[in-house]
């Protein structure tokens, strides 16, 4: 009878273990995707913000240059889908990619002018249209951290069999992949 309540007490304080340990690593799994989930509004609200930003940009190069109709059109169609509502991680990555392409003709129309590039307004503009990209770097860096957590925690064992018995799946990065962003910049001291 002594060796059955050590054996039940053995069982339940094991039991006792399993559960804690089970109830802890649900816990981390939804702490992390909540974090995930929140680095990725912070991003949102700058992408937001860089949104808001192109028109203006837009309609000030648009004084200067009105007959680069194709790139003001280009920037126009790119910051619509990029703002548009409803894409995953990946997709507004894409999208995100393509706008910057299109910033970048852009901005390679404008240093066609220097009265424009001397203009107050565009020189504001062009600040704070920079501020907001390092600041979607910065989010990005932030969100990707967090991806890389939880995505760590899903697959790791043990605790991958909770996330498979709760649903916790892989979060996806935000990453660029626009060859131009990756590429080194040239420098030529020479002419």
């Amino acid at each position: 009878m002594e060796a059955l309540i050590i054996v039940l007490t053995v069982l339940l304080v094991v039991a006792l273990v399993v559960g804690l340990w089970a109830v802890a690593t649900y816990n981390g799994l939804v702490r992390l995707r909540n974090l995930v989930q929140e680095s990725w509004r912070q991003i949102d609200v700058e992408l937001h913000r860089r949104h808001d930003l192109i028109p203006n940009l837009v309609e000030t190069v648009k004084g200067y240059a009105a007959h680069e109709r194709g790139v003001f059109d280009e920037v126009t169609q790119a910051r619509a889908l990029a703002a548009a509502p409803g894409s995953g991680v990946a997709e507004q990555a894409a999208q995100e990619n393509a706008l910057t392409s299109a910033l970048g003709r852009l901005f390679a129309v404008a240093e066609n002018y220097p009265v424009l590039r001397a203009s107050e307004n565009f020189s504001q503009l062009q600040t704070e249209l920079s501020t907001t990209e390092d600041r979607i770097a910065a989010g990005r860096r932030f969100y990707n951290a967090n991806v890389r957590a939880l995505n760590t925690k899903v697959e790791s064992f043990p605790a991958n069999v909770i996330a498979g018995m709760f649903a916790f799946t892989r979060a996806e990065y935000f990453e660029v992949t626009d060859p131009a962003v990756r590429r080194a910049p040239q420098v030529d001291f020479g002419a």
